[in-house]
């Protein structure tokens, strides 16, 4: 999609078990967490895709949440999430939705309503390639992108505004 470099972050399971004790100001922090906060920062937006497992997030992905929670790379940053639970998930994904949610107030991370999608992609949908073909399913996520870079343009424009009469 034109103007927009999307970033996936790989190594997930690379991130130590958080401990809020490990994650102290000033001290050295696990190579992995490092990288995590760099990526983070040198993001302008965020788009999660929120699997669910036994009716919350997965543990490795909270994992993940919980070490940006005292880097504060994410304040007020844009995020969205997709969330493509089919219909084998009883809550359709709400409760990782639910979880998500509360995470990200605690990041200070700016929620783009309308770019938060659930949308039910069933494993047959997705191709040998790994991409979705459907456009039922790509239309609107290639959607969620536009309206999730808009509000990176959008917040741009008001700091620049902002700036210019300070």
């Amino acid at each position: 999609m034109p103007g927009i470099a999307p970033s996936l972050y790989g190594r997930m399971g690379d991130l130590p078990h958080f401990n809020p004790d490990d994650d102290v100001p000033g001290e050295t922090l696990h190579p992995a967490v490092l990288d995590l906060r760099a990526q983070l920062a040198a993001s302008d937006a965020i788009l999660f895709s929120t699997p669910e497992y036994a009716g919350a997030l997965p543990g490795s992905f909270k994992n993940l949440l919980d070490w940006t929670v005292g880097g504060g790379e994410t304040y007020g940053m844009p995020v969205a999430w997709i969330n493509t639970a089919g219909a084998a998930a009883p809550a359709r994904g709400a409760n990782a939705e639910e979880s998500l949610r509360k995470v990200l107030g605690y990041t200070g991370s700016e929620i783009v309503e309308d770019a938060c999608l659930r949308i039910p992609v069933e494993r047959d949908a997705i191709g040998d390639d790994g991409l979705i073909a459907d456009p039922r399913v790509s239309g609107p996520l290639a959607e969620a992108l536009r309206t999730l870079a808009a509000a990176v343009e959008a917040g741009r424009a008001d700091r620049d505004r902002i700036s210019a009469t300070g």
